[in-house]
């Protein structure tokens, strides 16, 4: 009997150690995924960085402004004037919502004090 929990106690501790190689090289992955992935994050964050720094240049207003003159006749521009612009009150706004009224309480006929119950 004692030679069976021996052969037992051993298959034991071989199966625990295969498990907990496994376990560790399956972490190893992960953490060197995850080390991978924040690795292609930063460098997404750095040429978002540099996209936005070349857009905030190609958008500049003296830039804009001579690229439109030097290209004023070829866009078919026409200079602004003041009476191409509207007033605020000519702006067509759509109407507000009609809200429906469920299950309505008449509070005009209750006393103050039922009143303040009911709106509560």
């Amino acid at each position: 009997m004692r030679t069976f929990l021996y052969i037992l106690t051993t298959l034991s501790v071989i199966g625990l150690a295969f498990w907990a190689y496994r376990e560790n090289y399956a972490t190893q992955g992960a953490l060197a995924e995850t080390r991978d992935l924040r690795q292609d994050i930063l460098e997404a964050h750095e040429r978002l960085a540099v996209l936005r720094a070349e857009w905030a240049y190609l958008n500049r207003p003296d830039r804009l402004r001579d690229l439109a003159d030097i290209n004023f006749d070829r866009l078919g521009l026409l200079p602004l004037r003041p009476d191409q612009f509207g007033n605020v009150d000519q702006v067509a706004y759509p109407p507000d919502p009609i809200i429906e009224i469920e299950n309505a309480v008449d509070v005009s006929s209750l006393g103050a004090e039922q009143a303040g119950e009911v709106l509560q």
